[in-house]
């Protein structure tokens, strides 16, 4: 049962403080199951950070053989330096075994999301005077891509082909010329057909077939069959997250983007069926993933407790999605659309969906959302798909200080600076006032002599 409670009871301050410390509580995942399997791995018991920790390690220290050695104990395949990439021949088998429909469909969405890309692709500003003054000192601002970037594409419980896209066209229209793709595999050692098939459509040729902690080692260290890279982007379970997080400063990262969310601000002319729809769809990506409808209609609030189960009962990935609403879903009812506001904003969601009479209203007043979605039509799948954003954006409350992917993930941003004699002697006495006052004294002579 999908959670109900009102805003301001003791009940609604229990459930909040428990969905904004999500990804505290992900860290400490101390299942059963989860018991059983990591004292199976490594012989004793750990917690998520400490498997991440200690796989990284391995992969540092190890290289290619703590990546195959992982990929047979945690995933059951067996891998060596000849199978670990995905060969040319692979791809393209894949992706002719990818149905028309779908091959389609990506096409499709290729198109889009390098059309919004292209769109929002920032231009150089050449030095110029008049910004800062005074004459004779010019600034601008220069773009450069990353040289080399790592993709990883989730392949646990489902395979992913549009996350290929929505995370290699933003490099690839930001000029990036070496993509690397990690991507796991089954116990037979196939990659999913689907996920090859985007690869081919966009021309993407290295592609290794490792998931996991293990995956995020190697893109950030380096073994003999994977050159390091300089970011790593994309989405990934928990452990994947985690190992992000782990190996930033190594390299860069884009988001910590975990298990997903979407938080839905409704009024009283929201459709309780379309708003059921669209929490499920979240709900059926992972056990973790988060679903909350803020409204100040309890009406709506109780149609869409009852549409959530009705809906529940014919899903295919029902147990997922049942455990996800269960554990990190809510409905909160609140006095009003200013209070819903004001805790989405708290929140701080992947996915914010508006189901309001005026949703563009409230678009300055939402300031911590990885996408906003306006009006009932704009269901988050969209944004999954083929709207043009890259879907892959900051959860566990990140979005308060996290953006989503696009172009500006992929690009390094360059001051310009110039001067003539005439602009450097105009600023010479305040930089030397600084350099005395910080006690440095060549920075001082450095300007100093120039104005002899």
């Amino acid at each position: 049962m999908l959670p109900l409670v009102r805003a301001g009871t003791p009940a609604a301050d229990r459930l909040l403080a428990k969905l904004n410390g999500r990804l505290a509580a992900m860290e400490a995942l101390d299942t059963a199951p989860y018991r059983v399997r990591v004292k199976k791995l490594f012989g004793k018991a750990l917690a998520p950070g400490d498997v991440v920790a200690r796989i990284l390690q391995d992969v540092r220290a190890k290289g290619d053989r703590a990546l195959f050695d992982y990929a047979h104990r945690i995933d059951g395949v067996k891998l060596n330096a000849r199978t670990l990439r995905v060969s040319p021949k692979e791809i393209k088998a894949g992706y002719q075994r990818t149905p028309k429909e779908v091959r389609d469909a990506l096409k499709l969405t290729a198109h889009r999301i390098a059309e919004y890309q292209q769109m929002i692709l920032p231009s150089h500003v050449p030095p110029q005077s008049g910004c800062c003054g005074p004459e004779g000192v010019r600034v601008g601002l220069a773009w450069s891509p990353l040289r080399r970037a790592g993709l990883y594409v989730p392949g646990g419980t489902a395979a992913y082909p549009s996350s290929v896209l929505h995370n290699a066209l933003p490099a690839m229209v930001a000029g990036v010329k070496e993509l690397a793709i990690a991507t796991p595999c089954g116990p037979d050692g196939k990659v999913s057909d689907g996920v090859l098939a985007a690869c081919e459509i966009l021309g993407l040729g290295e592609v290794y077939r490792i998931g996991g902690a293990q995956a995020i080692g190697a893109l950030a260290y380096g073994t003999a069959s994977i050159k390091r890279v300089d970011k790593i982007v994309g989405p990934g379970n928990l452990f994947v997250m985690l190992a992000k997080r782990a190996v930033f400063g190594h390299v860069d990262i884009d988001m910590l983007a975990g298990p997903s969310e979407v938080l839905i601000l409704a009024d009283k002319t929201a459709n309780p069926a379309w708003v059921a729809a669209d929490l499920l769809a979240q709900a059926e990506h992972d056990v973790l993933a988060s679903c909350v409808l803020l409204t100040d209609s309890l009406k709506v609030a109780t149609a869409v407790q009852a549409e959530v189960m009705r809906q529940l009962a014919t899903l295919p990935r029902r147990e997922i999605a049942d455990a996800a609403i269960r554990d990190w879903g809510a409905v909160v009812v609140t006095q009003d659309l200013k209070a819903a506001v004001a805790l989405a904003n708290e929140l701080a969601p992947e996915h914010l969906e508006i189901h309001t009479a005026k949703p563009e209203k409230r678009i300055s007043e939402l300031r911590t959302a990885g996408a906003i979605f306006l009006g009932p039509h704009a269901t988050e799948p969209l944004g999954d798909y083929l709207a043009g954003p890259s879907h892959t954006l900051p959860t566990g409350g990140t979005a308060r200080a996290f953006s989503g992917v696009s172009v500006y993930t992929f690009l390094r941003r360059t001051s310009l600076i110039a001067a003539d004699a005439k602009g450097l002697k105009a600023l010479a006495p305040a930089i030397e006032a600084l350099a005395r006052a910080e006690g440095l004294e060549a920075h001082r002579r450095a300007v100093a002599v120039r104005n002899q």
